[in-house]
């Protein structure tokens, strides 16, 4: 271990003041994104080799672990850091309302001292009794059901962002491609859900629960076309057909993670790939989050921005002008708020760590069933089947909440 963190360090350093010294305010969204990636990376690495080099810290090897525990107990290391990376970051940036807020220029600058920092805190975490890993194993559950919360937000959030972008156009073309992409998504969605009952429910077993799992996605997707078209609804059918995509995917990412030996996966002799296929679309959906989340961050949604910030319908691209505005003789006395708000920004990527690591390890902090298999197990289908759920809920509350509510704005 020693060793490998030794070459490491010597590659992040080489790099920190290339990387660091090229990183601006306008880019620094994106670099926050870099870190969680680099983060990504180096969990998936370490989960494929840390097991023999974990056994030789006394510290950790204690007790005799099969490999799938060192491999989980690596896995959280790292996310553990990159997590009190994060959490530190946002709540340093509580009540930063305005730039000439000295914390605004720590947000954006200090590359180079931000990049040490994250680097030493996921080695210091490789110093950590087991215990202390053992709890945030635990927090990381909870936790990680949060980030789902929010990955469905800003799932709504692009739906309803995208649609209304369209609408706006007022020309014809525009509704016809409305009209075509949600008529796609829904054949794509009752299309797969057959698939899902050809995999899933196998012909001498029986499949009652995946039954009910399959037959419930399919409902939902109906269910969100009639509410959405209802007349006293003022809702769309892209933003219906994209969720109801998303809640079919959930529920095969759900059932593809039953154990392999489990009757009715009907994808059991795939089992590997099938692992690896769903921590790649898992992982790809995560960091989709954390990006969506950095490119929003100073548009028209509300969710990340602060009640000091300006209102919707001031859309502002990534690289704001503001920042290069900054330094040409403004008055500084003129504070100007801030566009988004940084602890949340910064509490998304905490709580995404929290989540890539319940997704490496299968949510479970010990052993697994198998070093070969990752997000596998009734504890991950449970989780999952709960989402997609939360997310039928959220949307279905989207659409009604404005005629129980009519003096509030939704989305």
């Amino acid at each position: 271990m020693s060793c490998l963190l030794s070459c490491c360090a010597s590659l992040t350093c080489g790099c920190c003041t290339s990387i660091a010294s090229g990183i601006t305010k306008k880019s620094a969204r994106i670099a926050y994104c870099g870190l969680f990636g680099a983060s990504l990376v180096l969990s998936w690495i370490l989960r494929e080799v840390a097991a023999p080099l974990l056994q030789k810290f006394p510290w950790i090897n204690k007790t005799s672990h099969p490999k799938e525990w060192y491999q989980t107990n690596a896995v959280l290391r790292v996310s553990l850091g990159n997590f009190l990376f994060f959490a530190a970051l946002a709540l340093v940036m509580i009540g930063v309302k305005d730039q000439n807020d000295r914390r605004d220029s720590w947000h954006h600058g200090g590359w180079i001292v931000k990049i040490i920092i994250w680097f030493l805190l996921i080695v210091l975490m490789f110093f950590m009794p087991n215990v202390v890993i053992d709890i945030y194993g635990l927090l990381s559950k909870f936790g990680a059901g949060l980030f789902l919360l929010v990955q469905v937000v800003m799932l709504l959030d692009f739906t309803y962002t995208w649609n209304d972008a369209w609408v706006a156009k007022d020309e014809q073309k525009w509704y016809v491609a409305l009209l075509v992409i949600s008529v796609v998504c829904y054949m794509a969605t009752y299309a797969f859900s057959g698939v899902l009952f050809m995999w899933f429910n196998p012909s001498g077993q029986d499949c009652g629960l995946n039954v009910f799992f399959i037959v419930m996605t399919m409902i939902l997707a109906f269910a969100f076309a009639i509410i959405a078209l209802h007349p006293k609804v003022n809702g769309s059918l892209l933003p219906a057909s994209v969720i109801s995509v998303y809640c079919a995917y959930v529920c095969y990412t759900a059932l593809s993670s039953e154990p392999h030996d489990y009757a009715c996966n009907g994808l059991h002799n795939k089992a590997k790939a099938v692992s690896s296929s769903t921590l790649i679309l898992g992982m790809l959906t995560t960091v989709l989050s954390v990006l969506y989340s950095a490119l929003r961050a100073g548009s028209s949604t509300t969710f990340l921005s602060p009640p000091s910030s300006p209102r919707a319908g001031a859309s502002k691209p990534l690289l704001d002008s503001e920042d290069t505005e900054a330094g040409k003789g403004k008055n500084k006395a003129e504070p100007r708020p801030v566009s988004y708000s940084y602890t949340f920004f910064h509490l998304i990527f905490a709580l995404a760590s929290m989540y890539s690591a319940m997704l490496l390890s299968g949510w479970t902090s010990g052993a697994s069933e198998s070093s070969d298999l990752i997000d596998v197990g009734w504890t991950s289908v449970w989780v999952k089947i709960c989402t997609e759920w939360a997310t039928a809920g959220l949307y279905v509350w989207s659409l009604v909440a404005p005629l129980l509510f009519p003096d509030r704005e939704f989305f």
